[in-house]
């Protein structure tokens, strides 16, 4: 049964639509990450596991999902509502098949999904990963599938935005078949507290470009 971790910051509104969702065999872990809207209490309330992580950051909230979780099989996946949980199989199954060791969900946005400035910096940064790595990426998405030992096992370090970067790159090190499959992208609930406005734009770009340096 697939762990499903999901890093949350004051996403009441949208976790009873994420969780809803769940594929059936999936399941959510939510990694509460100072929220003060109550996420935490109604993640529970709706099933999911919660874990609490004091440290700021979505690296540091992704990390303690990681850390919580029990299967062989782990996904990442923003819990916003701009990713809807019932494409994780599909994200899944290239890592179940033996074809992949990690699959990253391709975002294809949909009508008011990804502000400008948001997807020209993803742009960005996946064409430095390709000159880089030589994987052929067209995005940094968050909805992603990997197996948990081999996770750990990549000592990600990052506990700020740079995660979802650290990672891949790291993968890429570690000679590992990484993949992209299409998902749709959708406008999310509320405004990203990472990429919904240009300062926090500029603030995980600036993260990533570090972690790229």
């Amino acid at each position: 049964m697939p762990d499903v971790i999901l890093p949350v910051l004051n996403e009441a509104k949208a976790l009873p639509w994420v969780l809803e969702r769940m594929p059936a065999g999936y399941r959510p872990i939510v990694a509460d990450n100072g929220s003060t809207d109550g996420s935490g209490d109604i993640a529970r309330e709706l099933g999911a596991e919660v874990v609490l992580e004091a440290t700021p950051g979505f690296g540091a909230a992704c990390f303690a999902g990681l850390s919580a979780a029990q299967d062989e099989l782990v996904c990442f996946m923003d819990c916003d509502a701009s990713l809807d949980p019932r494409d994780l199989p599909a994200v899944t199954l290239p890592v179940v098949a033996g074809e992949a060791d990690l699959v990253i969900g391709r975002r294809v946005p949909q009508k008011g999904a990804w502000p400008i400035h948001a997807r020209t910096a993803n742009r960005v940064l996946a064409w430095e990963v390709r000159r880089r790595t030589g994987l052929a990426l067209r995005d940094l998405g968050p909805m992603r599938a990997a197996r948990r030992e081999e996770l750990l096992s990549l000592d990600i370090q990052d506990r700020r935005f740079a995660w979802p970067l650290e990672m891949v790159m790291r993968a890429a090190d570690a000679r590992w078949r990484v993949v992209e499959v299409p998902v749709p992208y959708l406008a999310r609930s509320g405004r990203s507290k990472v990429t919904g406005t240009v300062r926090g734009t500029f603030r995980a770009t600036r993260d990533m470009l570090r972690e790229l340096r």
